[in-house]
């Protein structure tokens, strides 16, 4: 019984020495020359800030919005479009409902600016 679990325990040995190898000949081989600007945080493309509690622009928040908006969709148009022949009307109707979902969702993020940037 204990032999079943062997090559996924290997395997994890395996993959956990190549990667702690690669970071530390990354840290010996690799060049170091910091630089304040190197060194300096940079988040969300803006320059740090001193106040956590300062408000974002809404815009981040909206492309955020839109990128889960058009993963959904892949995630869910590429499996229908698989087996659509066997699932009939009722799996179009329910297709139909999803893309108007999403065209509503991409229509918010439009009319909100999301797509235009200064």
């Amino acid at each position: 019984m204990l032999a079943e679990y062997l090559p996924p325990l290997l395997f994890l040995i395996v993959a956990t020495g190549i990667g702690i190898a690669l970071i530390i000949i990354g840290n010996v081989l690799g060049t170091k020359r910091p630089s304040p600007e190197k060194l300096s945080p940079y988040e969300c493309g803006f320059e740090a800030f001193e106040n956590a509690r300062m408000p974002f622009d809404v815009r981040y928040y909206l492309v955020a919005i839109l990128f889960v908006v058009f993963d959904l969709e892949i995630a869910f148009v590429f499996p229908w479009a698989l087996v659509f022949r066997e699932l009939g009307v009722f799996g179009l109707v329910e297709m139909g409902t999803f893309l108007v979902l999403l065209v509503i969702g991409f229509a918010y993020v439009w009319k909100r600016g999301a797509l235009e940037w200064e």
